[in-house]
């Protein structure tokens, strides 16, 4: 059996190492620096690997970050006395490494700073302090809402859930990850009995709660808010809404053209199947006669894009990936042995009046 090679050169720079340790932490890259304690990682002596080959030089700092007070910081905690000597240790052992824990931690720190939740929720759990983190966002976060502060509450619920763990993963735990889609489908799984039925056209209070569920991916952390009243819940949705997704403007602005287009088309998409033509010629034929120009277009206008031969689900998905909240304001509606989506508002929502979905004196759907 052939022994592993090992380098040749003079050895590893221990400053080299120290930077590379010191970005993984100033940025939050939790794969990064578990990598840098791996066996064959290029800062082990007996690795074969090296800094100085281009495939390894995402893992060094540029001139730039050298100079950030935050790098500065984490470099200052890799050559702590303690924490230098057990680093070390840890690349000289012929074993799995225990990471630095205070490292982990600041490393920790600085990706919830960045926003590299999935990274901070790995780094908590290995130190097996990430409910305890959770919890203190939530808690911090109901403060801000006590004092008014939304914008800050919201800042605060995207932490907490952004540290969630999917405990049921394959081959092991690993950071939960938004799944709205999947929720969508859930949410518009059975075709309503009755059209006022569909989740649009839920009540007021039925319906915020259903959008902070549905929202912060989770009946739990949703409950949190359930005792507020109906207007700050209101306003937390519009400020997630918006914090969830950029480019909301411009799906508020489309939905609200598909409103007219769905008011164009009148009784004509009542939600019934149209009869079937006395001679067969296909369902295009049938919607040009019945209906005139074809109404799967409002589903495409609301996406913002046509998907050739798409379902109403393919539709759902992509709404609920691009626009994770516009999927709370459609309805499935049959058109002959179609189904198509369209827009749906209750005349007395207060939520889709805030997000733009219709002005205060616009006729409702």
């Amino acid at each position: 059996m052939m022994s592993r090679k090992t380098r040749t050169d003079p050895g590893v720079d221990q400053r080299t190492v120290d930077e590379a340790l010191a970005k993984a932490v100033c940025t939050g890259d939790i794969v990064n620096f578990r990598f840098l304690f791996t066996a064959f990682s290029p800062a082990r002596q007996d690795s074969s690997e090296q800094f100085d080959v281009p495939r390894y030089a995402y893992l060094l700092p540029h001139n730039d970050l050298k100079s950030d007070p935050r790098f500065k910081e984490a470099l200052a905690a890799v050559r702590a006395i303690e924490t230098h000597t057990h680093i070390q240790q840890e690349l000289e052992a012929k074993r799995p490494a225990q990471l630095p824990a205070g490292l982990v931690l600041l490393l920790g720190d600085n990706a919830v700073r960045a926003g590299k939740y999935t990274s901070a929720a790995q780094a908590y759990e290995l130190l097996r302090l990430r409910r305890r983190m959770q919890d203190e966002c939530f808690q911090q976060a109901d403060a801000a809402l006590d004092a008014g502060d939304v914008a800050r509450t919201v800042r605060g619920y995207l932490i907490g859930i952004g540290l969630d763990y999917d405990y049921a993963a394959f081959p092991e735990p690993l950071p939960a990850v938004p799944d709205y889609q999947k929720r969508a489908l859930v949410l518009h799984a059975d075709y309503p009995d009755d059209p006022r039925d569909s989740v649009a056209l839920q009540e007021p209070e039925v319906h915020i709660r259903t959008a902070l569920t549905y929202l912060l991916r989770g009946a739990s952390t949703a409950a949190r808010l359930a005792e507020r009243p109906l207007d700050l819940k209101t306003a937390f949705v519009k400020e997630l809404v918006h914090a969830l997704d950029p480019q909301w403007p411009a799906f508020a602005g489309r939905f609200r053209e598909a409103c007219a287009m769905t008011r164009e088309f009148g009784e004509r998409l009542e939600p019934t199947r149209v009869p079937a033509p006395q001679e067969d010629h296909g369902l295009a034929k049938e919607i040009e006669t019945t209906l005139g120009e074809d109404p799967r277009r409002i589903t495409a206008h609301l996406l913002g894009r046509d998907i050739p031969g798409g379902a109403w689900w393919q539709y759902l998905k992509e709404l609920a990936y691009t626009h994770p909240a516009s999927v709370l304001f459609i309805a499935r509606w049959t058109l002959g042995d179609d189904e198509i989506l369209v827009p749906r508002y209750r005349p007395d929502s207060p939520l889709a009046v805030a997000l733009g979905l219709r002005e205060e004196d616009e006729p409702p759907e």
